[in-house]
């Protein structure tokens, strides 16, 4: 694919997503079993508006059904799924409209709050439509004017599961079939968000009215081992903290509890709401400039500001003895722009950590809000 896109300064190649794939593989397959003649490429038009000419691979083409695949291609994107075959297999129905299954390697939908129905393959909205326009044209193309079952598979999406969200957005046996566009736009932040709105979207379909958020691994690591809570329903923001605050208010909850490291949390304190370094790298600026407020030297404030992280800040910090004073300063001004992004519309709490030093400072309502995630968990522990 010869479609480009520039990121941090580098031209990049686009790549097609796993549902263009499979709406390609089902329009090729779909042409074979009604010409009776096998097709070697296949053209088709995605929602961007970029027309793709994509080769067929591993054809069978016989009197009763038609199988093809076709390579996904990720551009520049780094992505699991990229190389692996989507395969197509179409025959002929009495149902009285086309009909779209999911094979080996496609997810099955094990919880509501998705797009797809329970029990069924995780086949987005969009891919889906896609796949079964594709019936639709290969059909009007040979005059057949009956339906046609599809079958999307992708063997390789077993292995390749365990390593994306679907586990923990109970999805089970396979990776979902994607793509709002039909295109990879590489190093795109959308993919991240949909599977943050994603796993948010499970939460409220449970019935839980109150987030537990982590940046990462980090986060979730260090709940499990210092605060006895129940991470099992958490929701990973990664650095997409403006966009979690605005779904959570959207949805409906009541309150969101984000426990970060101090290297993402402080960026919070400076109203900074995507926490990647290449926004903004501020994390010492506001522990030197309160430091500072707080009776340290010119010299203090220099060196915590010209740290290279926030372990050796908060290092500095206690050999001044000031680490107790700058701490409820960070962690009020956090509280604010947390606050200030969700107009007040749900409670919000934060718990800042480290690896070296553990619990470094939590916003207001911290504490009551762990409280209620620890009373799940015994809640739930004397349920079973």
């Amino acid at each position: 694919m010869e479609e480009y896109t520039f990121s941090q300064g580098k031209e990049m190649r686009c790549g097609y997503t796993t549902g263009s794939c499979a709406a390609a593989a089902a329009k090729a397959a779909a042409q074979m079993l009604l010409s009776g003649k096998r097709v070697d490429a296949v053209e088709l038009d995605t929602p961007k508006g970029i027309r793709l000419h994509l080769e067929t691979r591993e054809v069978e083409l016989t009197p009763d059904y038609a199988v093809c695949a076709i390579q996904k291609d990720s551009g520049d994107d780094p992505d699991d799924t990229n190389g692996i075959l989507i395969y197509a297999r179409v025959e002929k129905t009495d149902a009285p409209e086309h009909v779209l299954e999911g094979g080996e390697g496609v997810g099955r939908v094990t919880k509501p709050g998705l797009a797809c129905a329970v029990g069924g393959p995780a086949i987005n909205p969009v891919p889906r439509k896609m796949i079964l326009q594709s019936l639709t044209d290969a059909a009007a193309q040979f005059g057949y004017s009956g339906s046609l079952k599809v079958t999307i598979s992708a063997p390789a999406g077993v292995e390749i599961a365990p390593k994306t969200f679907n586990p923990r957005l109970g999805i089970v046996g396979g990776i979902s079939i994607l793509g709002t566009s039909g295109i990879v736009e590489p190093m795109s932040d959308t993919a991240l968000i949909e599977t943050m709105y994603a796993e948010i979207n499970v939460q409220a379909e449970k019935g839980n009215k109150d987030l537990l958020v982590f940046f990462g691994n980090y986060g979730e690591d260090f709940t499990r081992d210092n605060l006895m809570v129940d991470i099992d329903n958490a929701v990973t923001c990664s650095n997409f903290v403006g966009e979690l605050l605005d779904y959570a208010v959207y949805k409906g909850f009541e309150s969101l509890l984000l426990i970060g490291h101090s290297g993402k949390l402080v960026k919070l304190a400076q109203g900074v709401m995507n926490t990647h370094s290449k926004y903004a790298d501020c994390r010492t600026e506001l522990f030197a400039l309160q430091a500072l407020f707080n009776g340290a030297s010119l010299e203090t404030g220099k060196k915590i500001y010209a740290a290279l992280t926030t372990d050796e800040v908060i290092k500095i910090l206690k050999a001044e003895n000031l680490f107790d004073k700058v701490m409820p300063a960070v962690t009020e001004k956090i509280d604010y722009y947390m606050q200030h992004r969700v107009h007040g519309k749900l409670k919000t709490g934060a718990l800042m950590f480290s690896n070296v030093y553990g619990i470094l400072g939590k916003t207001a309502h911290a504490d009551e809000l762990i409280r209620l995630h620890q009373q799940k968990r015994k809640d739930e522990d004397n349920a079973r």
